[in-house]
């Protein structure tokens, strides 16, 4: 049966990428699929840019992935934008939005954010009306299956890894964080797996060399690096403070 790997917000932090990949390597897993945000608050984008090209089958846009390309006043922004170079630029520019493919007989969505924009940010805790808006097709979804909304809906975005039920419309999952994660300070990833008709679930942990990120950070003098270590370390959101 299929086997497929899918991962999200890397955010330049090669030791938990690189720590994913080879947990990956074990599991006989069929596809890697990346879905957002390769770069932003680490220190390293240009090489997970790099290293998802060689080993995702994959890739879609999230919200960093978008506006890293815009101009920016912000010293942290400027900084990672000084670390990508035009072939970069170029390949975060041509990332679709979402992708969408059968596994057995359930259709999957995979998005980095909401159906509308990776910019819409739809977590757990919402509002049940808000988390089934989730399931929606839009203008910007392939709608691989004409007006069938999916039965599992997969996105990353909030750095939070579960997988929640959400009746009458499917299986809602978030797959966390790979290089950011603000649940446990571990990489993760989720596994999907077609079994007969239907799809089984499975959210990985993976332990990581914390210190050699922030050891790579202080080296190249990122800016926000205290913020980034409480991150990091502590999975505490500077958007929190």
């Amino acid at each position: 049966m299929k086997r497929i790997a899918i991962l999200s917000d890397i955010h330049g932090n090669m030791p938990a990428l690189e720590a994913v990949i080879e947990n990956i390597k074990l599991r006989e897993i069929d596809e890697v699929i990346c879905i957002g945000n390769l770069i932003g608050k680490g220190p390293e984008p240009a090489k997970v840019i790099a290293s998802i090209r060689e080993h995702c089958d994959v890739v879609i846009r999230g919200n960093w992935d978008e506006f890293i390309l815009n101009e920016s006043d912000r010293e942290s922004i400027k900084w990672q934008q000084n670390q990508l170079s035009d072939k970069d630029n170029n390949y975060l520019k041509q990332l679709p939005f979402c992708f969408e493919f059968m596994l057995g007989e359930k259709f999957i969505r995979c998005a980095h954010a909401s159906p509308r924009s990776v910019n819409e940010r739809i977590s757990p805790f919402h509002p049940l009306e808000k988390q089934e808006t989730l399931f929606e097709n839009s203008e910007l979804t392939m709608n691989i299956c004409g007006e069938r909304t999916p039965d599992y809906y997969i996105y990353g975005d909030i750095h939070y890894a579960c997988v929640k039920p959400i009746k009458g419309k499917g299986i809602l999952v978030n797959v966390g964080s790979v290089g950011n994660p603000l649940d446990v300070p571990e990489a993760s990833y989720c596994i999907l797996e077609q079994v007969g008709k239907s799809v089984g679930v499975q959210l990985v942990h993976v332990p990581y060399d914390k210190e050699a990120v922030l050891k790579i950070s202080k080296e190249v003098e990122m800016p926000n690096f205290d913020v980034y270590r409480a991150e990091i370390v502590e999975c505490i959101y500077r958007g929190s403070k």
